[in-house]
């Protein structure tokens, strides 16, 4: 609005002009306003050459019922500015709106929902744990550094999620999301954050069929079935295969006329008031196509289910037909495509006070819309997967080994308490750890590549570590001893050269003598 207005202010001549003999100075005619404001709407980046006249016309009225220009006695607050030579002045007065206050605390960071105090009569039995599976090498890695006692750790059990916990955290983070995509310092420039509904953003992600459209629990909140036996009937023209063949010329125009009649009745936008200003901001960034792409996407998501899915419906008929070269033309004046913007685009997006530069940002943003409705009215897995992956670290059981690393300018959480190497264990116990590290020794015991030596040592590893897992697969030493055979010692082999000596005759001794 007010960039508009100062371009408009700046690039519109001013010049002496006569009426009914009479002079009046720095003034124009109606047709010369036409003229600039239409040349420089077309040139803004914000509108682009798609404006037409007829807009610009609309436009000039809502300057002069907001007294932007009056006539040159003065008048002004009426919409009856016509495309003729009637003499128009600028005011003395500022017509510029005060842009909103941004806060003076700087960012403002949306805070997540803090569940580290566990409510009274939790309980922590059913908090799932994952295994965490190693091998041989990765457990000698771990252990090769200090092996013993296994050292004092903290247990960090998270309170179990309830489903308004999760919708909180999808509403947290979407907004968060959507803050950082605009570029905004704080969401309360265009948005009430307190009336978006987290139980919306959840259904619109979860709850939709195999097109991506959202599958409403309300089912007397759908469209009537013949509305959409209409929409269908032109949306896949001319291979509807539910209705028959028209038996008329301009069949397609009283169907479309049909369907225009219906959501033109509605009381409030698709888009709803009440995020207006949420999507008009998305404007900013269409030179950004993925930035643009994103902030819909997101935007999208915070609507009400059922005005969701008639969004994906409505666009996605427009689309079709604006992109189906056998459609038949439904004007003789104007094309399919601007038809479609100018029929629906007020059903879409529009203010509560019906003034300002609603039909050119409506016409905009559904044109945009309608280019790139299948990313911009599907879930953004992006965000989805951010938004899952943290609800499942926030319920997972975390174990914080005392060392080194440990960071300890923070205090210990008041959810976690250190424990004793006995109590580590019985927990390891009750959490069904003993399974992995079981295979885990009978992997090292079975391991047939790596050297007797190594795998003594190993187990003589793992029997300090985890002495009771070592028990239990051996319980005495004969069963350990079968792992490693002792060899039997070979006697040296007798000296055959020394019975291979030549025979030698018998020699007689004086001893024999008689």
């Amino acid at each position: 609005w007010n960039e508009i207005i100062e371009l408009f202010r700046a690039g519109m001549p001013l010049r002496k002009h006569r009426c009914r003999f009479k002079s009046y100075e720095r003034c124009f005619k109606a047709s010369e306003a036409v003229d600039c404001l239409h040349e420089l709407l077309g040139s803004n980046q914000n509108f682009g050459p798609e404006v037409t006249r007829n807009q610009t016309v609309k436009l000039l009225k809502k300057f002069l019922k907001n007294h932007v220009i009056e006539d040159i006695k003065g008048r002004w607050g009426k919409e009856d500015f016509q495309d003729d030579g009637h003499l128009y002045r600028f005011p003395p007065s500022s017509p510029l709106k005060s842009y909103p206050k941004k806060p003076s605390c700087g960012k403002e960071v949306i805070k997540f929902p803090d569940w580290n105090e566990p409510k009274a009569g939790t309980s922590q039995e059913h908090i799932p744990v994952k295994s965490v599976m190693m091998n041989s090498e990765m457990w000698y890695k771990r252990h090769s550094i200090a092996i013993g006692e296994v050292p004092a750790c903290k247990l960090v059990f998270r309170t179990e999620l309830t489903q308004r916990n999760i919708e909180e955290i999808w509403k947290s983070m979407t907004l968060s999301r959507l803050q950082k995509v605009l570029g905004l310092d704080s969401l309360d420039e265009v948005l009430d954050t307190k009336l978006v509904n987290s139980k919306h953003i959840v259904q619109n992600a979860y709850n939709v069929n195999k097109q991506g459209i959202v599958t409403l629990e309300d089912k007397s909140k759908e469209l009537p079935h013949w509305i959409l036996s209409a929409m269908k009937c032109l949306a896949n023209w001319p291979s509807c295969s539910d209705l028959k063949q028209p038996t008329y010329s301009g069949f397609e125009r009283d169907v479309f006329k049909t369907i225009v009649d219906y959501f033109g009745q509605t009381k409030e936008p698709l888009l709803t008031f009440h995020f207006f200003d949420v999507f008009v901001s998305v404007l900013g960034l269409l030179q950004k196509h993925s930035k643009a792409i994103e902030a819909l996407q997101i935007s999208c998501l915070l609507l009400p289910p059922e005005n969701r899915k008639r969004l994906q419906l409505l666009v996605r008929m427009m689309a079709r037909i604006s992109f189906n070269k056998d459609f038949p033309p439904l004007s003789e004046s104007v094309t399919t495509r601007n038809l479609m913007v100018q029929a629906f685009s007020r059903c879409i997006l529009c203010s509560k006070d019906e003034m300002d530069l609603d039909e050119l940002l409506a016409a905009k943003l559904v044109s945009f819309l309608m280019d790139n409705y299948q990313e911009i009215l599907s879930v953004p897995s992006a965000l989805k997967s951010s938004i899952e992956e943290h609800v499942v670290h926030l319920q997972r059981v975390q174990i914080k080994y005392a060392g080194p690393d440990t960071d300890v300018t923070f205090p210990p959480p008041s959810f976690c308490h250190q424990i004793s190497t006995d109590e580590f264990e019985s927990c390891q116990r009750a959490t069904g750890s003993q399974e992995p590290l079981a295979a885990l020794l009978e992997e090292i015991a079975m391991n047939k590549e790596i050297s007797v030596k190594d795998k003594k040592k190993k187990l003589k590893q793992f029997q300090k570590s985890y002495p009771e897992v070592y028990r239990v697969r051996f319980p005495t030493p004969e069963t350990e001893a079968v792992l490693f055979p002792e060899k039997s010692k070979q006697k040296p082999p007798i000296l055959m050269w020394a019975l291979k000596k030549p025979f030698q005759p018998f020699h007689r001794t004086r001893s024999f003598r008689m």
